[in-house]
């Protein structure tokens, strides 16, 4: 009987073979490749073979509604591989069955820029487990019906990783796994065309190596060495090392800064042609060997830059991607009270093939950055620099906002910087718990409450930053650890309270308030179908810039949903008729000049 593999092959040998000769002309190593791939299959456990059937057979099973993320730290969240396993049920009991794991391979802790300057990626950092503790913890989820996503670093490795040890001393097979240059000449070419990610913090993208006198990419930090994918034998080893974390368990890989992956003198080195390519084909090597794997693609882009990595319907990348801009647009609006930009953006992304699947979320692991849609906000008198300088002044307590957070690679040459801090310190609960006011914390609360139930309400897979749910603040001890105080993101990296989220069940308490609003959002959200992915998605227009409207249809249901980002009441001027349910309250009322108190949101239904 013919294999699965030899099945598989068949069916993308020749698109596989296609995109290899595309991006290495002339080179005889295909055949390796696919050796690598024939390997992997046959490392592959038969528990994970039986999960790649199941999912082969119905694949769309991540767009259902009822998916539902939590992205979380190992070391603050179970302090442990094994820990994390402990707390299992604590996340089925939030609803969640999609868990994100942050970088836990073993980096350098002085140089790892949280994780992501990978030594070795085939072992876990030693404070966290070992592999086995990961494939064990997989293993768990998978029993509880819980998919596992963690991060691929695809574009560099560690300075301490052993293919960079070796360029050190001089082995040039290994120099020629990176960029190496023994002058500043062609670096400085490079640099005429390429941005710089990091220009206050890391400026350049080339750093001196001392140890082989020689020049050497470094796109983001100068203990990051870019790889280099025009070497074959990087795509072939890189792609082995995201399979062998696959054969672990793994669900979801995260391709983390996916558009950077290729260099061409002459560009930006930003979403050149062959990362699409690359892409595609890391998307047939998984179809392949570990079917039942999704790629998630990171994508801090422009929305015209982000919408190609899914690729097309016939050949298709990322089976998912991040919604950047969404998030940064809704911090936009919370500061703003104006919904436009947010009403325009959401009108693109509604636009777009239902196929298309997003990630959505509040908050994140990193920085907000605001890359927004400026052309739009400039015909309302918002230009770039003031704007951005507002928004990071407002979020940090100006204006009486009420908002703590913090500055992130600020950039006074050019009036940037990013934004770091929880979800609920940005809505107000951190200042209003300290200055003990009640008024305040309950506007705060319903603040971050209304903003859950506009993540709930998006098509896609809903993902919440660990702590979240309980309303954790902003954890300020980073600033006296000498190996995290340069790095605000830190603010909103702290340890899971599990202290605070024993009160979880208690609704006088602000953890208990918002943890039971969340959780009974998501069981709304499950329990009604036009939340499907497949649902009609569209802009209701409430005449009140203050207020967002949201429709959905799907099989016979009809879904209004309505956010008011203003401090005060505002009505919603709708008439949608009589005979609508609140699915808040279970009560019939009219969808007609909906009132909404200051930070408000309504869902009502209605069946057609």
């Amino acid at each position: 009987m013919e294999s699965a593999f030899s099945k598989r092959m068949t069916n993308y040998a020749s698109e596989l073979r296609q995109l290899y000769s595309r991006l290495y002309p002339g080179s005889d190593t295909f055949e390796l490749f696919c050796e690598m791939l024939q390997n992997a299959y046959l490392e592959r456990s038969e528990d994970l073979r039986a999960l790649d059937r199941e999912r082969e057979e119905r694949p769309d099973w991540y767009r259902d509604q009822k998916n539902y993320g939590m992205l979380a730290y190992t070391q603050c969240f179970g302090g442990t591989l094994q820990g994390t396993r402990e707390h299992l049920d604590y996340l089925r009991e939030t609803g969640v069955n999609y868990l994100h794991l942050m970088p836990l391979l073993q980096s350098p802790p002085d140089r790892s820029d949280g994780g992501y300057a990978v030594a070795d990626f085939r072992k876990v950092q030693p404070e966290l487990g070992t592999m086995e503790d990961l494939a064990e913890l997989t293993r768990a989820c998978h029993l509880q019906k819980m998919v596992v996503c963690l991060d691929f670093v695809m574009n560099h490795t560690s300075e301490d990783h052993p293919w960079a040890l070796r360029a050190r001393q001089g082995e040039k097979a290994y120099q020629d796994r990176y960029f190496f240059y023994d002058s500043w000449e062609i670096p400085t070419q490079f640099e005429r065309t390429v941005p710089q990610v990091f220009p206050t913090t890391a400026p350049g993208n080339f750093t001196w190596c001392e140890e082989a006198q020689k020049v050497v990419m470094t796109t983001f930090y100068p203990y990051q060495w870019d790889l280099n994918y025009a070497n074959p034998t990087v795509l072939r080893e890189m792609t082995a090392d995201m399979l062998f974390l696959c054969n672990q368990g793994v669900d979801v890989i995260r391709l983390d800064a996916t558009p950077y992956i290729w260099k061409e003198l002459g560009t930006s080195c930003r979403n050149l042609p062959q990362v699409h390519d690359l892409v595609r084909l890391l998307r047939l090597s998984c179809q392949v060997v570990c079917p039942g794997t999704l790629l998630l693609g990171e994508i801090v882009m422009e929305p015209s830059k982000v919408v190609p990595y899914f690729g097309t319907v016939e050949k298709p990348e990322c089976h998912m991607i991040y919604n950047v801009t969404t998030m940064a647009t809704l911090w936009h609006t919370v500061a703003t009270h104006d919904v436009r930009l947010l009403r325009h953006q959401l009108g693109t992304v509604f636009a777009l093939p239902r196929q298309y699947t997003f990630l959505n979320y509040l908050r994140c692991h990193d920085d907000i950055g605001w890359g927004l849609d400026y052309p739009f906000l400039k015909q309302f008198g918002m230009e770039e620099v003031t704007h951005k300088r507002f928004l990071n002044d407002w979020f940090r307590g100006s204006f009486n906002s009420g908002a703590r957070g913090e500055l992130y690679n600020e950039d006074p040459r050019l009036g940037d910087a990013r934004l770091c801090g929880t979800t609920a310190s940005l809505c107000g609960v951190e200042s209003a718990s300290f200055e003990k006011d009640g008024e305040k914390l309950d506007k705060a609360l319903s603040l971050d409450e209304m903003l859950h139930a506009f993540l709930l309400a998006q098509s896609g897979i809903p993902v919440l930053y660990s702590g979240d749910e309980i309303a954790r603040e902003n954890d300020y001890s980073y600033h006296l650890d000498p190996l995290k105080k340069a790095d605000s993101r830190y603010l909103h990296r702290g340890n899971m309270n599990w202290e605070a989220a024993k009160n979880r069940t208690d609704p006088s308490t602000k953890e208990g308030r918002l943890y039971t609003a969340i959780r009974r959002l998501y069981d709304l959200r499950c329990a009604h179908r036009a939340f499907h992915a497949d649902a009609d998605t569209w802009i209701l227009e409430p005449h009140n810039d203050q207020i967002l409207g949201i429709g959905r249809y799907y099989q016979g249901e009809k879904l209004l949903l309505l956010f008011n980002f203003g401090n005060d009441v505002q009505v919603a001027w709708v008439d949608e008729g009589e005979g609508w349910t609140d699915l808040l309250t279970g009560r019939t009322r009219a969808a007609k000049n909906v009132f909404l108190p200051g930070g408000g949101y309504a869902w009502l239904k209605k069946d057609m």
